[in-house]
């Protein structure tokens, strides 16, 4: 017998709830293929996933210099390009961009190199124990052998705070750090809206300090009874400046990580 069907006897579960998660619904924050995945997931393990895109990318206000960037990256004028989300990736690929074999990837989190790879690009570095900038930067000798002069181009959100771009100049690169795009608000469905405030809805993920704003913006404040579950520790951290309650946070800062945070919270309640 497994550990979770002996959990799940010990716990005396209803017939048919045979999956940890049967007849929880679940707010999934975000759409595209990140987003039929992670429903694709919680399906698996009983859930009634609700997709509700809550945040979505605009052009960056200064478009030539990004073309520009992206025409150099596709020319093999970089070394390494570094992407710091799953959104960037959605950018790429909105612009056909082409990342030749010369010019190596290294993604921040699993989210987002699982993304590249769904777009049909690599990643050559993942942080391994801290999928963060800081993370990455701490990796970064070591995957590089210590080469120095390195041309990067550093792809990012508006409101990304530079730490990747200026450790790696700190370092001795040579950085091209360019805004990628913007994060815009995208408005709920009023029904959406009225099943969170009415409780008809067991959780909330939330996968970034720009959803955790619009979480409590459109739908907050969250009633006490619905779990919010956030992909890691600066993204409950950013919550908490938005005045979002975070009741778990994933071991790890992937989507797999997140669910099995939601699984684990409801064997608990159960």
């Amino acid at each position: 017998m497994s550990d979770y069907e002996a959990l799940t006897g010990a716990i005396n579960l209803p017939p048919g709830a045979g999956k940890p998660l049967a007849g929880w619904r679940v707010l999934v924050p975000r759409g595209g293929p990140w987003g039929d995945s992670v429903a694709a997931s919680l399906r698996a393990r009983g859930a009634n996933p609700i997709i509700a895109p809550l945040i979505n990318f605009a052009p960056a206000d200064d478009q030539p210099a990004l073309l520009e960037a992206l025409r150099k990256l596709g020319a093999g004028e970089f070394d390494w390009l570094t992407i710091t989300s799953a959104t960037t990736v959605d950018v790429l690929s909105s612009y056909d961009a082409v990342i030749p074999p010369t010019t190596k990837v290294a993604a921040v989190g699993e989210t987002t190199a699982a993304a590249l790879v769904a777009a049909g690009y690599r990643a050559d570095i993942v942080p391994s124990d801290d999928n963060s900038a800081k993370g990455l930067l701490e990796e970064w000798e070591a995957a590089t052998g210590g080469e120095k002069g390195l041309r990067v181009l550093a792809l990012r959100s508006a409101i990304a705070k530079q730490v990747l771009s200026i450790g790696l100049a700190r370092i001795g690169h040579h950085v091209e750090a360019v805004v990628a795009y913007r994060t815009v608000g995208v408005p709920a469905s009023q029904k959406v809206i009225d099943d969170v405030r009415a409780g008809n809805v067991n959780a909330v993920l939330v996968t970034s300090g720009s959803v955790a704003e619009q979480v409590e913006l459109q739908l907050g404040p969250i009633p006490e009874e619905i779990l919010v579950a956030a992909i890691g520790p600066q993204t409950r951290k950013d919550a908490a400046e938005y005045g979002l309650r975070v009741d778990v946070v994933a071991d790890e800062r992937t989507a797999e990580s997140l669910i099995d945070a939601v699984v684990n919270a409801a064997l608990a309640r159960a």
